[in-house]
């Protein structure tokens, strides 16, 4: 592995991008008649360039800060395996958050609030929220649910209450996502202190603590629907979706062992790009 793919290793840029597109989907969301035209495309552009930096900042400064931990979880990863000094990985997390600032700036007042915001809590959980286990699941699961709320900001119509629902499908459905990690990664926690409920209570118990966030995420997931909030051709899409968060909470019940949890973490990620779709597919379908 050389300097260049263990930047991108580091970065995680499909994660990211997933970020961005998250920001998008909070301004398509927002406006009644979007168009990329105009001040419109700039904000897009600005708001998907601070939520794949802001995460990439934070992707790098919690590899740096988990470098001791990813020695024994995951020695392959770019720092403990020697291809990205712990030095470097400050530099490029520097330059990150410079960029990521830059473009929140430029939207505007409240966007560069919002940014700060989740900049510190992303700081919070790489240095200490991560310790915390539950705690810090949620610190992350939060930064995961402002890219909709910040998107409605970018489009300048704010907060309102089909945002703050898909906000919370994705708080629910991340929080699982950050338990069910626990427990793959259950052995280097355990050594450095980390209580994550995998290493408080058991495989066993963080297995049904993360399916009951995946059920509430699916439940909520039908109230834009019942509130007339979206088109009817959301529904395909999180159904799907739905369906992946089912047989995956049923595959994790049945084998919660450390090689099944990676698996369903990484088939949760499909399950949330899929319903950042149905976001989309249900403002836009009517045109069809």
């Amino acid at each position: 592995m050389g300097k260049a793919e263990g930047i991108m290793r580091l970065i995680r840029p499909v994660n990211c991008t997933v970020m961005g597109f998250a920001v998008i989907v909070g301004i398509i969301v927002a406006v009644p008649d979007f168009s990329l035209e105009g001040k419109a495309a700039i904000n897009a552009v600005l708001g998907f360039t601070t939520g794949f930096t802001f995460l990439a900042t934070a992707n790098v400064i919690n590899d740096y800060y988990d470098r001791e931990i990813d020695a024994v979880n995951e020695p392959d990863r770019p720092i403990p395996s020697g291809i990205i000094r712990p030095k470097e990985a400050l530099v490029y997390a520097s330059i990150l958050s410079a960029v990521g600032y830059a473009t929140a700036f430029r939207t505007n007042t409240e966007c560069l609030v919002i940014a700060t915001i989740s900049w510190i809590l992303l700081i919070y959980y790489s240095t200490k929220g991560k310790r915390t286990g539950l705690l810090g699941n949620l610190v992350v699961s939060a930064c995961i649910a402002l890219p909709f709320i910040y998107g409605g900001f970018t489009a300048e119509t704010g907060l309102s209450l089909i945002l703050g629902l898909f906000s919370a499908m994705a708080f629910l459905s991340n929080t699982g996502r950050e338990i069910t990690k626990g427990i793959v990664d259950v052995e280097g926690d355990n050594l450095q202190g980390i209580k994550t409920m995998a290493v408080r209570y058991g495989p066993r118990t963080a297995t049904f603590a993360s399916v009951c966030f995946y059920a509430a995420a699916v439940t909520l997931s039908f109230l834009p629907l019942v509130l007339e909030k979206i088109s009817f051709w959301y529904l395909p899409f999180v159904g799907l979706a739905d369906l992946g968060f089912i047989l995956s909470s049923v595959s994790l019940i049945r084998n919660f062992s450390r090689e099944n949890a990676r698996r369903i973490k990484n088939l949760v990620r499909l399950w949330m790009v899929i319903g950042l779709l149905a976001f989309v597919m249900g403002k836009f379908s009517w045109k069809w």
